[in-house]
């Protein structure tokens, strides 16, 4: 019996009854939710609440008592009696239910049978395809730590969206023209001509940090004094040695964390093949651009914007704006029905400017997610820490990978909200210990293979009797596992992986908890064999968590 699905036909039932006892004119949609905490019960609804912020003339807790009784009496008089135990009322109305034992039991058996599947409830992108554009950081340097955090963020993104049955495809945008390449041209070629003996000033604003100065070495290593003099002709081989090679140490940094890009798509291709004009075509058909101080304007305000934006500088060349439309565009005439950009905080501004385009475009909100992924500040032992300067005056994600490993450094990016700041401390993440929350996880998975490693299983045909997983601590994990699949929604509807990591925290605990307390292998053999498959599903959901995650999942410690 699915409970929660049997609950909310329950209520809604009741619902229909408090609609003509209060004379209700608006009923919400019933929802159930997992109580925070376990002397308030296992499941909580707020419909109480919400049927009074519709209906403003009725008394809270006169409906709220009333469903609730009602509800009492419909359960006892129903197959739910075996599986709820009381409905209580909880300020300021909130309708909570305790469940008994007899249902949890039933998800040992469902993990068993579904497997890496358990928890695919639903699958909302089946047929569909959408792309998650990440990271997308400049080629003129190495990825940063807040390049990194995206890159954790978007990857682990990416597959939770395809454990729903979306088509994924991870694509980088690579800015590879305009002023910030020249300036790395020109920066690399002055680090050049210092080595060849050739007056050349280093440009003002330009990029520091000792990979110029490898790049500079890596040509002259190559080419020896070949190029005297920076003409039109040298100034585009330097931009793009130093582009291609800049970006062959990205995708190395990004590959050692386990980021793998589908695509790269290059902003000079888009701007050489004429879609920037096609999409100021289209705006201009519809009437959505106008002429203004020598400038030219999109009426972005028509379209929820809180002004209009200007298109096409006074001096003839596109704002950022103009290729990011077609751009934009472009993704959707590749048959993308869901677009998912993640951006930095610095682009907070940008995203009312680029639905406002999107709906200009004739496309509906929900088929544009823009997520802003904050940074990240690194300390050392609660200090500010201060890596290398081989890079210049930023921490890389390759200093972070080198000091704790890629799979530390990945789960400590995902373990904040995208949208919070995020303190990563590097003497935690180096920790073997339980107060390292990556090794606490792996640690219990291992824990489990060692248990698991020299026991017989049983044939399939052995009925186990879950019946004496009954202490506490047992009844903990049993719920704790049940919940798995409701954080796996939670992480896809919110676009947010880091509640898988704080669900994966809370499951780890509860296993933690109980083996600190019982022993797995007994004198009673049913109880050793109820006890293996409650420990054995364990080891499942923190695999394939982890493996959603793209974080190891160690069998020795």
């Amino acid at each position: 019996m699915d409970i929660n699905k049997e609950l909310i036909k329950a209520l809604e039932l009741v619902l229909e009854s408090a609609k003509k006892e209060f004379n209700l004119k608006n009923i919400p949609s019933v929802t159930l939710g997992v109580c925070p905490r376990k002397e308030f019960g296992d499941l909580s609804s707020n419909i109480a609440m919400q049927l009074c912020k519709l209906n403003s003339d009725c008394n809270l807790k006169d409906v709220a008592l009333y469903i609730c009784d009602n509800l009492k009496a419909q359960i006892n008089k129903s197959k739910l009696s075996e599986y709820v135990k009381d409905v209580s009322l909880k300020p300021p109305a909130f309708i909570n239910f305790f469940l008994t034992n007899k249902t949890f039991y039933n998800v040992l058996s469902c993990i068993q049978k579904q497997g890496i599947n358990f928890g695919k409830t639903l699958a909302p992108g089946k047929g569909k395809k959408a792309m998650v554009e990440f990271v997308s950081a400049n080629p003129t340097g190495p990825l940063t730590v807040a390049h990194a955090r995206q890159a954790a963020v978007g990857s682990a993104l990416s597959n939770i969206l395809k454990f729903f049955e979306w088509k994924v495809c991870k694509e980088y945008y690579l800015n590879d023209e305009g002023n910030q390449i020249d300036l790395l041209g020109a920066s690399i070629y002055a680090r050049y001509a210092e080595i060849i003996g050739v007056d050349f000033a280093f440009p003002q604003d330009g990029y520091k940090g000792d990979y110029i100065k490898n790049i500079a070495k890596h040509i002259h290593d190559k080419y020896a004094g070949k190029f005297k003099n920076y003409n039109a002709k040298e100034k585009v081989f330097f931009c793009d040695y130093g582009i291609e090679f800049i970006l062959k140490g990205i995708k190395k940094d990004l590959s050692d964390v386990g980021v793998v890009f589908d695509n790269y798509a290059s902003q000079e291709k888009l701007s050489k093949s004429g879609k920037v004009e096609e999409a100021l075509k289209l705006l201009q058909e519809k009437g959505l651009v106008y002429e203004k101080d020598g400038a030219t304007w999109f009426k972005s305000t028509d379209f929820g914007d809180d002004k209009d934006r200007v298109l096409i500088k006074s001096d003839g060349t596109y704002t950022y704006i103009m290729p990011d439309i077609a751009y934009h565009k472009e993704k959707y005439a590749r048959g993308f029905d869901r677009l998912i950009d993640m951006w930095g905080p610095d682009h907070h501004g940008y995203i009312l400017r680029m639905k406002a385009a999107q709906r200009a475009m004739g496309k509906k909100d929900e088929s544009l997610d823009l997520l802003i992924v904050q940074l990240v500040t690194i300390y050392r032992g609660g200090k500010l820490a201060r890596m290398s300067t081989r890079a210049g005056e930023f921490i890389t994600l390759r200093e972070i990978i080198d000091e704790v490993g890629a799979d530390v450094a990945k789960f400590f990016f995902l373990m904040r909200k995208k949208e919070s700041h995020l303190d990563f401390d590097l003497e935690l993440a180096k920790s073997q210990s339980l107060e390292n929350p990556v090794y606490y996880i792996q640690y219990a998975h291992a824990r489990i293979c060692s248990i698991l490693e020299n026991i017989v299983k049983q044939p399939a045909s052995v009925k186990v009797e879950v019946e004496l997983l009954n202490k506490d601590e047992e009844i903990a994990v049993l719920k704790k596992l049940e919940q798995y699949p409701d954080a796996l929604l939670s992480a896809y509807n919110n676009l947010e992986p880091y509640r898988v990591i704080g669900y994966l925290l809370e499951l780890a605990s509860a296993f933690h908890s109980f083996y600190a307390k019982h022993r797995v292998i007994t004198e009673d053999a049913a109880l050793t064999q109820a006890r293996l498959l409650l420990i054995g599903c364990v080891k499942t959901i923190i695999s394939n968590a982890l493996a959603l995650l793209e974080i190891s999942q160690p069998e020795k410690m």
